[in-house]
């Protein structure tokens, strides 16, 4: 038996539900990294199930887990839901293990990760419970400002910066590239339904443009060519991308740090897609409309401050983040308010956008 198949071997497996949850079982997969860990108690704070679940416990450790750094209380995250979530919990598992854990950039801080090898795509992860830490969870309904919005693309460049066409990203084959992946590719389709129940609304139709107000079917079609653009004609090196990084993604530390939660759809990309997706929800109509350029600019100076080399220059950014508003469209006008980030202010936000910067043509669309 190779060391491999003995360390498959003994790999404790994830339970698909809560009811295997427990501290015998967290002491089990914890002594792999921490040989002689013992979690005494384990104790529920606060539990949220949704298309993952975080289950924010307390914990009594012995003293090798207090001299390894863990603290008490800890969010563990995972798909014990029995949501069809495909293979996101794993792959978040995989982002923490081998990229958050070789670099200190904004994400959460975790202290272990594992996932299954089959086809559950179940993935465990144990990360610091940021709602103890006294800083603030970020939310659609959220006015950032302009000067928070820097903050913010700052901290994207930073993320971007960590892993720019590194030997360690183009070597991860487990990573989706961007928009060549199903759950990029599909995505439209397969939220369709919902985006079917928001359309019609006069609230929508007050403010959709001509294009779309009568048939939102031609979605599709804007959609593909922002998939065939960004498979085919985008242009610059790859780095890691979030690839759902909205404000309700993100979490603001006491220090004023922004750091970025939910790395469930992370991938190798190139960084506009995360700029315009963050900036056009986060700002309102005027705001965009004023700073924009200068944000891009902005964006693209801290990410050369990050040491990037052959980073495109401020035109070619422009041209991607002009064809990039539909994929925030089609996610947007799919999201249902009752799954928590309020989206109809965010719509219109997108959407005028993308008529203000003619994305339809860019991208060379003709209805």
């Amino acid at each position: 038996m190779s060391e491999t198949e003995a360390m498959a071997a003994t790999r404790v497996a994830i339970p698909m539900t809560l009811d295997g949850v427990s501290a015998e079982w967290l002491t089990a997969i914890l002594q792999s990294r921490y040989p002689g860990i013992v979690v005494e108690a384990m104790d529920e704070v606060h539990l949220r199930n949704s298309h993952t679940t975080k289950y924010q416990v307390r914990l009594t450790l012995n003293e090798i887990g207090r001299l390894a750094g863990i603290p008490e209380h800890v969010c563990l995250k995972a798909n014990w839901a029995g949501f069809d979530s495909k293979d996101i919990c794993r792959l978040e598992a995989r982002f923490y293990e081998n990229f958050r854990r070789l670099v200190d950039f904004p994400a959460p801080r975790y202290y272990f990760a594992d996932w299954a090898d089959n086809a559950s795509g179940q993935g465990f992860v144990m990360m610091e419970d940021l709602a103890v830490g006294g800083g603030k969870f970020g939310h659609s309904t959220d006015h950032m400002g302009v000067e928070e919005a820097a903050r913010g693309v700052a901290s994207l460049a930073r993320l971007h910066g960590a892993f720019w066409d590194s030997p360690v990203l183009h070597a991860a084959d487990w990573l989706p590239v961007s928009m060549a992946t199903p759950t990029d590719s599909d995505q439209l389709r397969m939220m369709y339904q919902y985006a079917e129940l928001n359309h019609p609304k006069p609230e929508y139709q007050a403010f959709l443009p001509q294009w779309i107000r009568g048939d939102l079917s031609r979605l599709h079609i804007v959609y593909d060519a922002l998939v065939d653009f960004a498979r085919h004609r985008e242009q610059g090196p790859y780095c890691l991308v979030h690839g759902d990084s909205h404000q309700g993604n993100s979490y603001v530390r006491p220090d004023g740090e922004r750091v970025w939660l939910d790395w469930q759809m992370v991938r190798k990309g190139r960084p506009i897609r995360d700029f315009t997706y963050f900036i056009l929800g986060a700002l309102t109509i005027e705001e965009r409309r004023a700073h924009d350029r200068d944000l891009l600019r902005h964006y693209r100076e801290c990410l050369v401050a990050t040491g990037a080399q052959n980073v495109p220059d401020d035109d070619m950014f422009w041209e991607s983040y002009r064809r990039w508003p539909p994929y925030a469209m089609q996610a947007w006008i799919a999201n249902m308010d009752e799954w928590g980030q309020i989206g109809m202010h965010i719509v219109e936000r997108i959407f005028t956008a993308g008529e203000d910067l003619k994305t339809v043509e860019a991208l060379g669309v003709n209805f």
